[in-house]
């Protein structure tokens, strides 16, 4: 499969699949959600349901789940399931569309950046798209905020790709080496050069011709990150840290919005699709500078 020719070999996807799709985002969230508040002593989720257009042919929504506390100073897990059709600009870019414009997609994200500059920032999530075609997307990328931690052999970065090695090599032995370098592609900030954070794994346009097989690869890697960051998290909730680091996560969480606004394409998809602009943008840090 090349990111820029995606083979997509099988029909539109079954309302039944769609709806157990949908339902293990929403269980995959809630496990996210409880992990999180694990660290926190008082703060909990505040759920906000939301709808896309009226009900019809073009419609859907979600719920938005933000989380704002001491050991994350902003954390978001959304679900969202939407449909409808493309317009006239947007078909040319996803597949599928030559045969139907009409869309599906439901998909879940998480975005959660700690107030500790020595805890990374974290990012997932998975998606079924359907249009003449179906395919699962999706990933996971760890940012972390300082300059020791940001090197590829830090046990924090080591352990993250562990996890999404594992997850990848139950499904596939070529996912995980495929996976992990179009994450590095895509997470890189070409203005600047230089990487979001150490990576992790991101694919698009998967569907092998096996979709059950294919969804339990999506429940994989949200299952690895559900276990692995938690993990990372409790390794330096309880570590001092200075008002040095603080200004240099500051500084690093400006390298962040400035990938999510220029080049992030759930970004885009979610604003020309009519989606839930909070939800969408939820994933820019609280505070964040600029020199």
């Amino acid at each position: 499969m090349n990111a820029d020719k995606p083979t997509l070999p099988s029909p539109p996807v079954t309302e039944e699949f769609r709806a157990g799709v949908k339902a293990w985002f929403e269980e995959l969230r809630d496990a996210l959600c409880a992990a999180l508040e694990a660290f926190e002593p008082d703060a909990r989720f505040e759920q906000t349901p939301w709808q896309r257009g009226e009900s019809g042919e073009d419609a859907g929504g979600g719920v938005m789940s933000m989380l704002r506390g001491e050991a994350f100073e902003k954390a978001g897990v959304h679900v969202s399931t939407v449909y409808g059709e493309f317009s006239q600009e947007f078909r040319a870019q996803v597949p599928g569309c030559e045969e139907s414009a009409a869309f599906w997609a439901s998909g879940i994200s998480l975005i959660a950046h700690p107030r500790s500059p020595r805890i990374p920032t974290a990012h997932m999530n998975l998606r079924l798209i359907s249009t003449g075609r179906g395919w699962f997307g999706g990933g996971a990328d760890l940012t972390p905020m300082l300059a020791e931690q940001r090197r590829r052999e830090h046990a924090d970065a080591l352990a993250f790709h562990a996890a999404l090695r594992a997850a990848c090599e139950r499904h596939d032995r070529d996912y995980y080496p495929r996976f992990r370098d179009w994450c590095e592609r895509y997470f890189f900030l070409p203005h600047r050069n230089e990487a979001r954070g150490v990576g992790g794994i991101f694919w698009d346009y998967l569907d092998s011709g096996k979709r059950a097989e294919d969804f339990a690869f999506a429940q994989s890697v949200g299952r690895a990150f559900l276990e692995v960051y938690p993990r990372i998290v409790a390794a330096h909730i309880g570590e001092a840290w200075s008002e040095a680091e603080r200004e240099e996560q500051l500084r690093q969480r400006g390298r962040y919005v400035e990938f999510n606004l220029l080049y992030d394409r759930g970004t885009r998809f979610g604003l020309r699709t009519g989606g839930n602009i909070e939800a969408i943008l939820s994933s820019l840090p609280p505070h964040a500078r600029w020199p």
